[in-house]
């Protein structure tokens, strides 16, 4: 049954309303997407002679320090995954969900015990509504991260990780995160967060960049055991950044596509409309005319 001209223009009316809504949350999107894009290349030049410092450290020292051993057989591993705190960001926390079951699927294969740590509401209530079990989580701050939350969230991996397994403790820890690749592509990705895999620096020793001579002091060790936790905290924070801005462009994408939905729906319902009124205005001509005819013959009969 078609819908009456007064329906097809309260809806129109509501979806004009949703599309200024969704129109606004793009262009909002849209702005915080450069100030996250700006914050992670601040910390870029930081966070890269961070790695040569360890890279430098663990490679000519040569300890053998907790942070960087392996263990023969991991029992129990912790993984790490960020999603978003509220929705309207298209696929973005199911992507990293999608993900981490994955990593739990392949984990459960070769007999190991996951243990859950997550960023975000989205990830929290996806975990309590199957009634999984959370180690820890954060959230409230997905979109715009600080530095601090990630010297709160590396501080909890770190203590967890040099903890005994027999007390709770864990063997190795795998971050999952979304990198932005660009602004239509964000990939989610998993890394080994711990133990560190320290390799070489990508530049070769040559007549014009000799290799340099490393003194450390006091001595190796302090110095790794001060710059490892350095290093875990950069990283998540590289993480954090990378999930913002991967969220914001998600989600910029979604309410763009929401706004263009809404835009045609509009341009349907006005047509519609139209064609009401007019069928309307056709039924009201036809009523007087007929009501014309009839008063004529009943004249012309008296």
């Amino acid at each position: 049954m078609p819908a009456s001209l007064r329906e097809l223009r309260q809806r129109r009316k509501s979806v004009t309303a949703t599309k200024k809504i969704t129109r606004a949350m793009e262009l909002i999107a849209s702005s915080r997407i450069i100030k996250a894009q700006q914050v992670a290349a601040r910390a870029l030049p930081f966070t890269r002679e961070l790695n040569r410092a360890v890279s430098a450290v663990a490679n000519k020292s040569r300890l053998d320090h907790p942070l960087t051993r392996d263990v023969e057989n991991p029992q129990r591993v912790a993984v790490l995954f960020i999603t978003s705190d509220r929705g309207m960001n298209g696929a973005y926390s199911s992507n990293v969900i999608k993900t981490v079951a994955g990593v739990r699927q392949r984990l459960h294969e070769e007999g190991r015990e996951i243990v859950r740590y997550v960023v975000g509401r989205k990830g929290i209530g996806f975990l309590k509504y199957r009634g999984l079990p959370i180690e820890a989580h954060w959230q409230g701050f997905s979109d715009a991260p600080s530095y601090d939350r990630a010297v709160e969230i590396s501080d909890r991996l770190l203590e967890d990780f040099l903890k005994p397994t027999e007390e709770g403790g864990v063997d190795e820890i795998w971050a999952v995160y979304t990198r932005m690749e660009s602004m239509l592509t964000q990939t989610p990705r998993v890394r080994r967060l711990l133990p560190l895999e320290v390799v070489e620096g990508v530049q070769e020793a040559d007549a014009e960049h000799p290799e340099p001579l490393y003194l450390f002091e006091p001595d190796p060790e302090t110095v790794l055991d001060a710059l490892l936790p350095l290093y875990i905290r950069s990283r998540v924070w590289f993480y954090l950044l990378q999930s913002a801005a991967s969220q914001l462009a998600s989600q910029q994408r979604a309410m763009k596509s929401a706004t263009d939905n809404a835009q045609q729906l509009i341009e349907r319902l006005t047509r519609e409309a139209n064609a009401a009124r007019q069928s309307e205005i056709t039924q009201e001509i036809s009523e007087i005319v007929g009501g014309a005819s009839a008063l004529a013959d009943l004249t012309e009969n008296d």
